[in-house]
């Protein structure tokens, strides 16, 4: 006869209905992760990138520093804008996301908040958005983020990033609303310079999106999204990056009327940068050679954040403004 050999009977006995760990797994997740779940709906990472583009806004159309009491409500109503559209856009996509790498780990494909509970998520955080810039800033600055979360999800998401490979091109325009947004709630309108901080966002986000895209470029295309690296040839792709690299960088001179010589510098210099890392990118993909279009995607993200920067303190110094004729 074989002796079983096993765990004493109380010890069982608490592991069945007396572990803690056991009883945590039983209720479902905590409420620090279901708060987490809910601040990875709004992709706070993205958000990070458009408040960086708004203060500096805000300080151009000033011309020095704002009432801190404005920038604080600008940036609390951008971001509530912000998560709203990205909020939406994860409800939209999760199909998308569930089947992409890069996006499986987001709340509505990870099934740990219900698709009911993120679409009024969205909702309330675009109407709580509208109704506190109005009440905190101007109607204008208000009804321009309602306008960018509906572009972003209807045109955007709904309509452009399934259909056509320029979808990023022209559904990027929702990612440049903060400068304007910002400008709007300091003067109550839209100003030139707002318009041109509007484009140089509008030209760097195909080489930023488009290099990240070369990267996962099998994500999308098992997904079904038609970004270009899946319908184009690398070297197309990298030739289009230079394209919007060489155009990114020029329009950023025409700040020039309106900023100074610390402006000037720092979008020649950082431009310079870019440009070098855009043509090597191509010359390696040209060539057959190992390419990494990460560094470049990476680069975006800190050039832009220094080209703002510039213009930041620029602003704040309340240098003399060169006013070059064009």
């Amino acid at each position: 006869m074989r002796l079983r050999v096993g765990r004493p009977p109380h010890l069982e006995e608490r592991d069945a209905v007396g572990d803690p760990r056991a009883h945590r797994r039983a209720r479902g997740p905590t409420r620090r992760q279901v708060f987490g779940a809910y601040v990875a709906l709004t992709k706070p990472r993205i958000i990070e990138l458009l408040l960086v583009t708004t203060v500096p806004a805000m300080l151009l159309a000033e011309r020095g520093i704002p009432s801190p009491w404005l920038v604080l409500t600008t940036l609390v109503g951008g971001t509530m804008a912000a998560g709203s559209a990205n909020a939406l856009n994860c409800v939209v996509d999760a199909d998308i996301d569930a089947v992409m790498k890069r996006t499986k780990s987001r709340p509505l494909a990870q099934h740990t908040v219900p698709t009911r509970n993120a679409l009024v998520f969205g909702l309330v955080l675009g109407v709580l958005s509208f109704a506190w810039l109005w009440a905190t800033t101007n109607l204008l600055a208000a009804a321009m983020a309602v306008g960018a979360i509906l572009f972003y999800v209807l045109v955007y998401t709904m309509i452009l990033k399934r259909r056509t490979a320029q979808n990023i091109v022209w559904g990027g325009a929702a990612g440049c609303m903060p400068v304007v947004i910002g400008w709007a709630a300091v003067t109550g309108d839209v100003g030139w310079p707002a318009l041109v901080m509007f484009g140089v966002i509008f030209f760097w986000t195909p080489p930023h999106f488009w290099a990240l895209a070369m990267k996962f470029r099998d994500d999308y295309a098992k997904a079904g999204v038609p970004m270009l690296p899946v319908v184009a040839t690398p070297v197309q792709v990298a030739k289009q990056i230079v394209v919007y690299s060489w155009v990114m960088v020029a329009w950023t001179l025409l700040l020039l009327p309106a900023t100074g010589w610390v402006y000037l510098a720092f979008a020649v210099l950082a431009g310079a940068w870019f440009l070098v890392y855009a043509h090597r990118l191509h010359t390696a993909v040209k060539r057959d050679e190992p390419a990494n279009p990460m560094k470049l995607f990476h680069l975006s993200n800190s050039y832009l954040t220094l080209v703002f920067l510039a213009l930041a303190v620029d602003s704040a110094i309340g240098l003399p403004v060169l006013g070059w004729p064009f």
